[in-house]
């Protein structure tokens, strides 16, 4: 499988974006998500460090609210796992779990990265806040139409709140690589 992806041209992170996986098993996911971006935490892997005992707490029943705001929060890699948004489906909370793995080897790897490296992560990152922002208007328009069923809408809501913890990680990544390509530039 991974012979016929390594054909293209691309990076390795390019790549497994344009891998398509559908973890939406109900299907609600493939009519509204045509055309969006993918991300490289959508993928599904076996990852050992992902156990039932991290989930249990972590995920909300379908009328439960999360408490958390994340307008208050400045740097999610920052909180502590108690902290951390809880989720409906537990899918979302692996993927939030890959997707704060992701961006916290990023942060250590700007440090030591070469300045090229740097330049086409902020472009690609660039890019995919783009395709998050958008996705996050989609998700928030659905949820005022007011037409969604129960379990719809408790989808909408799960994926919004990805979409703006995604959003932060991304902002925050962005931020540091823009003082990496200018401390690298003088």
């Amino acid at each position: 499988m991974f012979d016929a992806i390594n054909e293209g041209g691309g990076t390795e992170f390019q790549k497994e974006v344009e891998i398509e996986v559908d973890l939406d098993a109900d299907g609600e996911e493939d009519e509204e998500g045509q055309g969006k971006v993918k991300s490289a935490f959508d993928l599904e892997f076996d990852d050992p460090a992902l156990t039932p005992e991290m989930m249990k707490g972590q995920l909300l029943g379908e009328d439960e609210e999360d408490n958390v705001n994340l307008d208050e929060i400045d740097n999610i890699l920052e909180l502590t796992e108690t902290q951390f948004p809880k989720f409906t489906l537990a899918k979302n909370k692996a993927r939030f779990l890959r997707m704060v793995s992701w961006y916290r080897n990023k942060e250590e790897w700007i440090e030591v990265a070469p300045l090229s490296g740097v330049t086409k992560l902020f472009k690609q990152q660039t890019k995919e806040l783009e395709g998050i922002r958008s996705s996050k208007l989609d998700y928030e328009m659905e949820l005022e139409t007011g037409t969604l069923t129960p379990s719809q809408r408790s989808y909408r809501r799960d994926e919004l709140k990805m979409c703006k913890v995604q959003e932060k990680m991304a902002v925050h990544l962005i931020s540091k690589l823009q003082l990496k390509i200018k401390s690298g530039r003088r």
